[in-house]
């Protein structure tokens, strides 16, 4: 089995960027299955159903998300019946949120579950992502030993820690949320793919994929300011490619992928 991983969505030109790439990945990989992060795809926060439709329509078969789920209201109407589309799975039970966390793809004659969690250093007061992680795989395995986690959040430490939790339970635990790609995409030793952060598919010549004259004036002036996402300039698409032994679930190899409008393709 062969999956491809876009790294977080940012705005207009991460989904041009998307538009632009995702074909040519495609014929280069042959993934089976492509996934991509699509929390910043909506202005650089949430996602729209139009937008949602248009990821789609790139050729993007599973969409995850993270901390801004929630910013465009219109989410709420939609996420229940969007079949291709999960949200973090470790919020409170109490809070009764929409969406799923774990979704399934059909792959010939196997299937693959895709996981959404949220870490909670830095990040917020969420269920535990290990408790939950744990007993969503169980629920997982059940069906399939193709298993793959979008773990989203902050902490190198946090996302270290689930890589090994999950080592030899999954056959990938990759990170999304930092948007700066993380050179140490691995295979542990009970053969889980392993990258802690994919990077982000967004503006180039800024900070995290915005515009980086408010986010400097914030930091030399500790003043609030509004942060925007640019509708042009320079962008990069990161991502990773994984390969999966069709029998154990486990991996066989994961490489990252970075591409820049100044480089055809650029291969870490």
């Amino acid at each position: 089995m062969k999956l491809l991983f876009i790294g977080d969505i940012v705005g207009s030109l991460g989904r041009e960027k998307l538009s632009e790439w995702l074909p040519r990945l495609k014929d280069k990989y042959k993934p089976q299955a492509t996934i991509a992060n699509g929390e910043n795809a909506a202005d650089g926060r949430g996602i729209t159903e139009k937008i949602y439709k248009e990821i789609l329509q790139s050729g993007v078969d599973l969409v995850t998300m993270g901390n801004h789920t929630w910013d465009k209201r219109e989410i709420y109407d939609f996420i229940d019946d969007a079949k291709k589309i999960i949200r973090p799975a470790n919020y409170p039970e109490a809070a009764k949120v929409p969406g799923r966390g774990i979704a399934y793809i059909k792959i010939n004659q196997l299937e693959l579950a895709v996981i959404n969690l949220h870490g909670r250093s830095f990040m917020g007061d969420y269920e535990d992502p290990f408790r939950v992680g744990q007993e969503l795989v169980e629920e997982a395995a059940k069906r399939t030993s193709h298993i793959f986690i979008d773990f989203h959040a902050e902490a190198t430490s946090e996302k270290e820690a689930m890589g090994w939790f999950m080592d030899g339970k999954v056959s990938a635990v990759v990170g999304t949320h930092t948007h700066v790609q993380t050179n140490d995409a691995r295979i542990l030793p009970g053969g889980t793919a392993y990258q802690t952060d994919v990077g982000m598919t967004g503006f180039y010549d800024g900070i995290l994929g915005m515009k980086k004259e408010p986010i400097l004036h914030k930091f030399t002036t500790q003043m609030p300011q509004r942060f925007e996402v640019p509708d042009k300039g320079r962008s990069r698409l990161n991502a990773c490619f994984i390969e999966i032994d069709d029998k154990t679930g486990r991996a066989k190899k994961i490489k990252p992928i970075r591409i820049d409008d100044d480089m055809s393709l650029f291969e870490l």
